[in-house]
Order: structure tokens, then C-alpha cells, then sequence
């Protein structure tokens, strides 16, 4: 599934490409997960004004309201003019003046959906219970420390639930885990302050790295313009079950939390 990284990624490989376009025309194809909301051609005429990001979703500000962007399971985008046309798996694109924005996504769970502005009904349904931004900010020390230390929640799934800090997948809570040194099934309750800090930081670079190097190909990722993600090849434990840890030369286990594989030193990262 592509995480933070991968959206902000795509977004920096569009955002000031598509800014200022003039939407042309829109094609819809098979249904997404969910409606787009509006009529499309009700978008035809409107000037994209830019592109934001909010957790896993891509914001497409327009004169007149907004495009939430999702790219589900599978989903990926791509910005060109001249593009061919639309395949099976292509289930969305937005004409503009400066290139079409394209929707590929074989498994459909990814999503276009029209709000009329931010604070919309529409909007905060989708927005509303998003934890904090991890690269901004307000992912402060003490707000963190606050939001984990009474919880009895295991700190991995915890993360993943994305309602104390957004966007920290499943490749990105393994390595900054074990970045930090905290073992996944640790209760979040029973992780010391200075233990939650360095999460936090954990937290942040290696959100950061996976951004500047394209986010994390495993199967089918790509940016809009076609480029892959290198951040797979420096994975510290995800996905290493059985090599050697890189830094005490240990086996990396895996084991099972809430249907996701779960990857970690069983030596560095302490309970």
C-alpha cells in the first residue's frame, strides 16, 4: 500500500506541474471505492490552484472546492500529456491544460472524491480523525509522550491505526522501531519518556529519508512521472527475516500483529 512517503512523493513529482492548469474534461471509468461526488463535468472550466497532502491523501485545491485523492492498495497516478489511452486499470483522469492526471489502480480501493471546502461534511469524514502530520510541526514531544503513554495498545499496531501520528505504515513503524529500539509488541503504555522521544525522532528520519529517495517500491509503485522508490533497499529489518541483523549480526524475526508481518531484532529492540 503506498504510505506518507509514497503520496508525498507522487505530489512532489506533480504539484507544480498541474498548478494553475485549466480542467478540460474528466473521465471516469469503473467505480472507485468511493462516488467522485459531484457531476464530472461540473469540474470542467475550474483552475487547479495546487496540490497539498494531508496523511495519505492528496489535496487538490480548485477554485471552487477540493479533489481528495486516495490511492488505496494499489493505486498509483501519473501527469503527462500524450498519455495513451485509458487501460483496464484506469478508472480516473483529470484533463488539464498542462497534461492529463491519471488514476491507475488494478485493486479499485483507492478513491477521487469531490468536498466543496476543507470543513465540508465531506471532507472531515475522510480527514477528521487523522492523527498528526510526523513531519510537521505539531509532532511535538510532549503531545506524543501524552498520546502513548496511557495506552495499553501494543505500540506498532498503535501507529499503524494513524490516530496518534499519520501515515507511519508498515514498512516505515518496523525500521523506525527499530531505529528507536523498541520492540513492535511493546505495550505503548510501559515505553519510557526518553524511549517515546527517540520514536519520535526515529519517526522522522525515516519518514524523511523514504521521501528524499522516491518512497518504497515492492511491487508496482511508481511517482507520476514513472519513477520507482529506493527506501526497500536500506530496510534495516523489513522484510530481512532470517539475515543478519546490521548491527549486532543477530537473525531479524518476523512475526504476525493484526494481520500485518512484523519485522524486528530480537537484541537491539527491547521490550
Amino acid at each position: 500500500m503506498p504510505e506518507l512517503p509514497e503520496v508525498e512523493v507522487t505530489r512532489q513529482s506533480f504539484a507544480l506541474r498541474i498548478a494553475g492548469a485549466r480542467i478540460e474534461a474528466v473521465r471516469m471509468g469503473k467505480p472507485l471505492r468511493w462516488p467522485l461526488g459531484c457531476a464530472p463535468q461540473s469540474l470542467c472550466g475550474q483552475q487547479v490552484q495546487g496540490v497539498r497532502r494531508r496523511g495519505k491523501y492528496l489535496l487538490i485545491d480548485l477554485e471552487r472546492g477540493l479533489l481528495l485523492l486516495h490511492l488505496g492498495m494499489s493505486g498509483s497516478v501519473r501527469f503527462e500529456t500524450g498519455l495513451p489511452a485509458a487501460g483496464k486499470h484506469d478508472h480516473f483522469d483529470l484533463q488539464t491544460s498542462a497534461g492529463t492526471l491519471r488514476l491507475h489502480d488494478p485493486r479499485r480501493f483507492g478513491a477521487v472524491v469531490f468536498a466543496p471546502s476543507q470543513d465540508s461534511p465531506q471532507a472531515h469524514k475522510l480527514l477528521g480523525r487523522l492523527g498528526v502530520e510526523p513531519l510537521g510541526e505539531d509532532f511535538a514531544p510532549e503531545a506524543f509522550y501524552q498520546a502513548l503513554h496511557l495506552r495499553k495498545t501494543a505500540i506498532k499496531p498503535l501507529l499503524l491505526a494513524g490516530e496518534v501520528v499519520v501515515g507511519v505504515g508498515n514498512i516505515y513503524a518496523s525500521e523506525a522501531l527499530f531505529m528507536a529500539g523498541i520492540r513492535p509488541s511493546t505495550r505503548a503504555a510501559r515505553i519510557s519518556r526518553p524511549r517515546i522521544e527517540r520514536l519520535r525522532q526515529a519517526i522522522r528520519s525515516v519518514l524523511a529519508r523514504a521521501v528524499q529517495i522516491g518512497g518504497s517500491t515492492l511491487k508496482d509503485f511508481s511517482n507520476a512521472q514513472g519513477e520507482s522508490g529506493y527506501f526497500q533497499l536500506e530496510a534495516a529489518v523489513y522484510g530481512r527475516q532470517g539475515l543478519p541483523c546490521r548491527v549486532c549480526a543477530s537473525p531479524i524475526r518476523s512475526m504476525r500483529q493484526g494481520q500485518r508481518s512484523t519485522f524486528f531484532c530480537p537484541v537491539c529492540q527491547k521490550p
